[in-house]
């Protein structure tokens, strides 16, 4: 129970830190992704900040395995390279028990696994879809900033400027819009000293802006012909924001939904999620025997060929769930993937003296200062 405890320990510890580490890498990823959009005026803030932080649990759900992989190559590497391994071998402790050993914790982070794929991660796609409705229902002039000239529109094709606004963005103060045709090049710039947003029909969100006291120029650049209107009241439909995001679908889809559907993608979803904790506990099986060193090669002698494998494994699933959803194969072909990783766990476990003679041939790592 001691040994255990601390293999367990060793095991988390390295599991956390690994995960933490590609989760900040990735979530920063998605950060700067999209706060180019939210920069550029056409998302907000919050919707970038909501919608990476429901994404999370969607991302742990890989993250976790492969942070788990890691840790266990990591910790029990470490021990055979301090030779803390051949202690426990004298005393007893065979590979195999250690494989035994490292499936408790690998138990315990499946099941984190398994609530995030089947039941978090799905309600937090529901949120998404609710903030994408909403992004989606706001006009431009709602991710506009006063003070600032912001290109909005397709390719940017619309300048526009508002100096200030009031009761909760219905009210404008000085309205600058400027947009260029781009198939006749002709420019319209309008000008107002105020304005306000009305909606015409709230089923569609649609919305007209009524600008009111103002001028509007119309005319090619370089061109004495112009027009020029003096307007009291001037109203136009204003298109709405966004950066065309689509929010997901099946994604937000519970458990239970999944299951009363029978289309290919419905079951590539379903057992994809199912397979997610299963695979923490499969890649646990290939990392103990994986993580075997000797102190002479050095600690990450066998790290690149581990991670090479798991990428493999990792893209064979990713393949067959593509082929699911479009038809071309059964859920059987996820399964028969796992079930083939998995004998080859047990492969490495209990015939480990044939593994090591064929990774004795690769390419060693020299440990950091040796000749």
């Amino acid at each position: 129970m001691i040994i255990f405890r601390y293999l367990s320990r060793q095991i988390m510890m390295s599991t956390l830190a690994v995960s933490t580490v590609l989760t900040l890498l990735i979530v920063s990823g998605r950060f700067v992704k999209y706060l180019s959009y939210a920069a550029a005026g056409k998302l907000s803030p919050e919707f970038v900040f909501q919608s990476v932080m429901y994404r999370i649990p969607g991302m742990l759900v890989l993250i976790i395995p492969l942070g788990l992989f890691l840790g266990v190559l990591l910790a029990y590497g470490r021990m055979y390279l301090e030779s803390e391994m051949v202690v426990l071998n004298s005393s007893g402790v065979s590979g195999r028990r250690l494989a035994a050993f490292a499936l408790g914790p690998a138990a315990g982070v499946a099941l984190l696994v398994a609530l995030l794929s089947l039941y978090i991660s799905p309600l937090c796609w529901k949120q998404v879809e609710i903030i994408y409705d909403k992004q989606s229902a706001k006009s431009e002039l709602d991710s506009l900033t006063p003070g600032r000239f912001q290109n909005l529109g397709k390719g940017g094709g619309r300048t526009t400027y508002i100096n200030g606004v009031k009761e909760g963005g219905k009210e404008l103060d000085l309205i600058f819009v400027s947009e260029r045709d781009s198939k006749t090049g002709e420019l319209r710039v309008v000008l107002a000293e105020s304005g306000k947003q009305v909606i015409t029909d709230p089923r569609t969100g649609e919305r007209f802006v009524v600008l009111r006291n103002g001028y509007r120029y119309s005319g090619v650049p370089g061109q004495a012909d112009y027009q020029e209107i003096k307007y009291a009241e001037y109203g136009f439909l204003m298109p709405r924001s966004g950066a065309n995001l689509r929010g997901p679908e099946i994604e937000a889809m519970t458990l239970t939904e999944l299951l009363g559907r029978s289309e290919p993608r419905f079951k590539a979803e379903l057992h994809w999620r199912l397979s997610m904790p299963l695979l923490a506990l499969i890649i646990t099986l290939i990392a103990v025997p994986m993580s075997k060193t000797n102190p002479r090669q050095g600690r990450y002698a066998k790290l690149i060929p581990s991670i090479l494998l798991y990428m493999l494994y990792l893209t064979l699933l990713t393949s067959a769930k593509g082929m699911i959803d479009d038809g071309d194969a059964s859920v059987g072909l996820l399964w028969m993937i796992h079930a083939g990783f998995f004998l080859l766990a047990i492969s490495l476990i209990f015939s480990s003296g044939v593994w090591e003679r064929l990774f004795s041939v690769l390419p060693s790592i020299p440990k950091r200062g040796s000749a």
